[in-house]
């Protein structure tokens, strides 16, 4: 299943995507379910997926704003420096463990909304990532288990505000000015892609690849990832990690490639999809 959020006429809910439209699960289901984080912690997609079979839909994807796709994320848990061309671009050496940083939930915007370069800096920086959203509580979850923690796959645009994340080497404000990042339009059920498929990720400004790789070329693995963040925090329904960028970042060119007002950033997976963002300056 394609799982999104999104509002609709002054209200939020989240559905079912298919190719003739959405099925409002939140609607359909009587609000049983008010956001799809809840249908996660209600361990109830397999009910879901019972109750929109031979449903028909009523909202077209033009109709609807796309939220990001868990909007009250519990946490979103990013990893650093995930491949070895980005690690080589930074400068960096391998490290035994993977980097991990934090963003804030209203730092995301959904699918066709614009990202905001902020006025305190130009150098909003793109970087294309595969996201997996946790469906099953756990602590310190074995990497031979991880792969039943994940709910499914989004797509995932962690922009960078790159002068801030280099304040006295601080990530954190770098990474959280409002509207600087995105993830969707979807989540793709786990059951839809097998575990360990190695998905291709690019990123595109302006119709123009800058990004490409495979997820196999990842210096930790997916599971790996879940296994060291479940470790110092117990991971819920509905926490995003988004898996890294890799090289090829505007930062580390020459001259930088910052986004600017009026560019268009695609960020794709395969097996998932494309995510979409308009860029605009935000009102100072």
């Amino acid at each position: 299943m394609k799982l999104s959020s999104f509002s609709h006429a002054g209200q939020t809910s989240w559905g079912v995507v298919t190719d003739d439209g959405i099925v409002d699960v939140g609607a359909l289901s009587g609000n049983q379910w008010p956001t799809l984080r809840d249908a996660l912690a209600a361990d109830a997609l397999s009910q879901v997926k019972e109750l929109v079979r031979n449903a028909t839909p009523t909202l077209q994807l033009a109709d609807v704003t796309f939220e990001p796709v868990i909007p009250n994320p519990p946490k979103i848990l990013c990893i650093g420096v995930a491949y070895h061309e980005h690690r080589l671009e930074t400068g960096r050496d391998v490290t035994a463990k993977p980097m991990v940083f934090g963003r804030f939930a209203n730092s995301q915007v959904g699918h066709e909304q614009a990202l905001l370069r902020p006025p305190e800096s130009e150098q909003l920086d793109f970087e294309g990532e595969v996201a997996v959203v946790i469906g099953k509580r756990g602590r310190r979850i074995s990497v031979e288990d991880a792969w039943d923690h994940i709910a499914g796959y989004s797509v995932y645009c962690d922009a960078t505000i790159r002068d801030w994340q280099r304040h006295t080497q601080q990530w954190t404000p770098g990474k959280n000015f409002v509207g600087t990042g995105g993830v969707g339009p979807w989540m793709v059920t786990r059951d839809e892609i097998a575990d360990g498929t190695d998905l291709t990720l690019s990123t595109r400004l302006n119709g123009v690849e800058v990004q490409r790789t495979t997820t196999d070329l990842l210096i930790f693995s997916i599971p790996e990832m879940i296994a060291y963040c479940s470790t110092f925090t117990e991971l819920e329904p509905g926490d995003v990690i988004a898996t890294g960028t890799p090289g090829g970042v505007g930062g580390k060119r020459n001259p930088p490639l910052w986004m600017k007002d009026g560019d268009v950033l695609e960020v794709e997976v395969s097996c998932v999809g494309v995510l979409r963002h308009p860029v605009r300056n935000e009102a100072a």
